[in-house]
């Protein structure tokens, strides 16, 4: 390709997955005039459709993502930057970045956000206020600790996503099967314990800029149904702004900015799990990326106005970021609630028309269809479906949210 076509390219950008919460990053892409190409292992995937290119490569696997995205730069289109959108993916991410050199995070960075162990050591060291926390090599040592603990600990796998494989350990857990559960979801086999903090959680998304964090999204996790899918953690929404008082507020924004720095990134999008237990900010863990459940495409925009997604593209361009553009414009009321149907086959689907037609009703989506089987809410990505829905104040925008989903019907029968 001569330098001359080159120059007359439009831009162009590599979004990793092209999963259903990707389509809004795709679109907003294509508004600003980019030359957009999705990668993902799913051909038929929902935002192929979208893009103007596709490239068939597992998102979670760096090697082949690198080779397909060199080939494409190489021989097709030049890339202008590369970024993800709702898929933990960060190392691919990165490791495509640093092999064509356009703007990304460093690698070490995206290695300790695919770890969570690694992460929680370089916390640690860094005095990142975190829970307590240590590797379990077996069932055998997870039976000793918990007996030593003396506490509510939390199992996880150390390189898994979307809460798979996370357990609250509370007395009635068999922790033999709580070992092999947790381990299953691990690629390298490794699992890992910590404390279970109590007070309230929070989702936050940052945008990272010469090494000051810009906090535009801060939501209240919703777990009141906590008890119902135990041992399973399953976050059913969030609710914008936070119930929280403005000091503890920024005392979280603070420790998020000092563990993207703790974790060596300094320019980028980090996504916040926190919890402020004991009137004191922890994070719970921290991904370089933009976050799922279209918190970053729907929410913050609804509760802010700004335009986070737009803010994410310019990073991965390697843009300038007027921080003007940076401050809230107003505060509306936002929430966001799950749909989590009975396990069985789906034959009857209703209401979500309708409540998709309510003026206050900023999204419905039903991601189960007549004939799948819907199977236990194990994992994040066992939810069936999501409302956002907005308010004139916190309890009109919950209370619509919660009416939302209850005006939607999914019936399901058991699967013989």
């Amino acid at each position: 390709m001569t330098s001359a076509t080159r120059s007359s390219l439009a831009d162009t950008l590599l979004i990793i997955s092209a999963g259903i919460e990707a389509i809004p990053g795709i679109r907003r892409a294509r508004e600003r005039g980019l030359h957009v190409v999705v990668s993902d292992a799913n051909p038929h995937a929902p935002g192929v459709g979208h893009a103007d290119d596709f490239l068939q490569a597992c998102t979670y696997d760096p090697a082949a993502t690198i080779a397909a995205a060199r080939d494409y730069h190489c021989n097709v289109r030049p890339l202008s930057g590369v970024m993800t959108i709702a898929s933990d993916v960060p190392l691919t991410v990165a490791s495509v970045a640093a092999e064509l050199n356009l703007p990304g995070i460093p690698l070490e960075s995206a290695r300790l956000a695919s770890d969570k162990l690694a992460m929680k050591q370089r916390f640690a060291r860094d005095n990142v206020p975190i829970p307590w926390f240590m590797p379990i090599a077996d069932a055998a040592e997870l039976r000793r600790v918990v007996g030593e603990q003396q506490r509510l600990l939390v199992i996880k796998p150390v390189d898994s996503r979307g809460a798979r494989g996370v357990l609250r350990l509370t007395d009635d857990v068999d922790l033999d099967w709580a070992f092999a559960h947790a381990q299953r979801y691990s690629p390298t086999q490794r699992v890992m314990v910590e404390a279970y903090l109590d007070g309230p959680q929070i989702s936050t998304e940052t945008l990272m800029l010469d090494g000051v964090a810009h906090t535009l999204g801060f939501s209240d996790r919703n777990y009141e149904l906590l008890n119902q899918f135990a041992p399973h953690i399953i976050e059913d929404g969030g609710d914008l702004p936070s119930h929280l008082p403005a000091a503890q507020c920024d005392a979280v924004k603070a420790v998020v900015a000092q563990a993207a720095l703790s974790m060596g990134i300094r320019n980028g999008v980090v996504k916040g799990d926190m919890v402020v237990h004991r009137g004191r900010p922890h994070v719970i863990e921290l991904a370089a990326r933009l976050s799922g459940g279209y918190f970053c495409s729907h929410e913050i925009p609804l509760n802010s106005g700004v335009d986070f997604v737009g803010h994410a593209i310019s990073l991965a361009l390697g843009e300038r970021i007027d921080r003007q553009t940076l401050a809230p414009r107003f505060n509306r009321h936002v929430s966001q609630r799950y749909l989590f149907p009975r396990p069985g086959r789906v034959v009857r689907i209703d209401g979500a028309d309708e409540v998709a037609a309510w003026p206050d009703i900023s999204l419905c989506e039903v991601r189960v269809k007549l004939g799948d089987v819907v199977g236990p809410a194990n994992c994040h990505p066992a939810r069936a479906g999501v409302v956002i829905a907005t308010g004139a104040d916190r309890e009109q925008a919950m209370l619509r949210a919660m009416q939302a989903v209850r005006s939607i019907s999914i019936v399901t029968e058991p699967v013989a």
